[in-house]
């Protein structure tokens, strides 16, 4: 049998001290990759970083000439989509609540704007926030009510959403993910996998390999996060998020990446032909290792940290006979154009 092969991805902004365009652009093409996801940035060097989605035509026109200098791709938008609350109710959080319509015409417009003009045809996000220490099942279809018309804009643009599997909201692991990729019923919604953000619920490997099986049918991409549980931690139901220090390499935590991937081997093919088939390049695996902290809304690897993620990954990849592609001498060769 061919050996399967996947595309690699990871989260620039993660790689960067300074955040700039040119400092992310050049760690990931050192480590031979060429696709990146977008998230905070600073395109022109000023010091002032902003969230993609908020840059604008002149910022998104210089970031996207970078590209072409650094050999270099967008695998997905790293937007923020469904990180506010589901329902305008205070349940202690400090987390926004935005209506609908505002949010179809800002928030929602502003990352199919840029997912357009950066040539992505992926956007990643989030299945909104429940009322804090409520049980989360109760909150699916009120989720994916939501949910349908931002999947609807996206494919009007010619887009798929992902829908990223994370603690404290209504996907908050794989089975309320599926209940959620059903009830929404789009073709051009799919699932990411997110180790870290299971294990980061004190749960084991296997109960991980549980949770991504259960996403399997729906799954689009993966982004490889680890994360090494602590025994001496109390689970309360709620993680939180800005305290967690755990994150580790993906060969070194708790998130059962080789069971995992070693699955995903088997049900590659398949996956990459339905993701090709809705517009997609294919399946991506993507760091975020968040090695150096993590949050609610980025992670921090630095240059070194994610040399160290990638090489980890890589050498797992080979173990697994999974194919996957660095840039080598005669890359460099046919962008020179010898």
């Amino acid at each position: 049998m061919d050996q399967p092969c996947i595309t690699l991805s990871a989260f620039a902004d993660e790689a960067a001290n300074s955040k700039t365009a040119v400092e992310q652009l050049s760690v990931l093409a050192a480590l031979g990759l060429s696709y990146y996801s977008p998230r905070f940035v600073d395109v022109v060097g000023s010091g002032q970083v902003k969230h993609v989605t908020e840059l604008d035509a002149n910022e998104l026109a210089r970031l996207k000439s970078l590209h072409a200098n650094y050999g270099m791709q967008v695998a997905s938008i790293g937007s923020r989509l469904g990180k506010v609350k589901l329902l305008d109710v205070d349940d202690g959080s400090h987390n926004k609540y935005i209506p609908d319509l505002r949010y179809h015409e800002t928030d929602v417009a502003a990352t199919i704007r840029v997912a357009n003009a950066l040539d992505a045809r992926l956007i990643r996000g989030f299945s909104f926030y429940h009322p804090k220490g409520e049980d989360p099942a109760a909150y699916v279809q009120r989720a994916a009510d939501r949910l349908g018309p931002i999947v609807d804009l996206c494919a009007r643009a010619g887009l798929v959403f992902g829908l990223e599997v994370e603690a404290n909201l209504v996907g908050q692991n794989g089975r309320m993910l599926a209940a959620l990729a059903t009830a929404v019923g789009r073709s051009n919604l799919v699932c990411i996998f997110d180790g870290g953000n299971i294990s980061s619920q004190n749960l084991s490997p296997l109960e991980c390999l549980a949770e991504y099986r259960a996403m399997r049918d729906h799954l689009g991409w993966i982004h490889i996060k680890d994360y090494r549980v602590d025994p001496n931690l109390k689970w309360t139901g709620v993680v939180d998020e800005e305290r967690l220090k755990n994150f580790v390499p993906c060969d070194i935590g708790d998130s059962g990446h080789e069971l995992i991937l070693r699955d995903l081997r088997e049900h590659l093919p398949r996956i990459d032909e339905r993701m090709k088939k809705i517009g997609a390049p294919g399946v991506f695996l993507e760091l975020e290792p968040h090695l150096k902290g993590g949050g609610q809304f980025g992670g921090f690897s630095g240059p070194d940290g994610m040399g160290v993620a990638v090489r980890s990954l890589c050498r797992m990849l080979d173990y697994l006979r999974i194919g996957y592609h660095l840039r080598g001498f005669e890359d460099i060769r046919s962008a020179r154009g010898f």
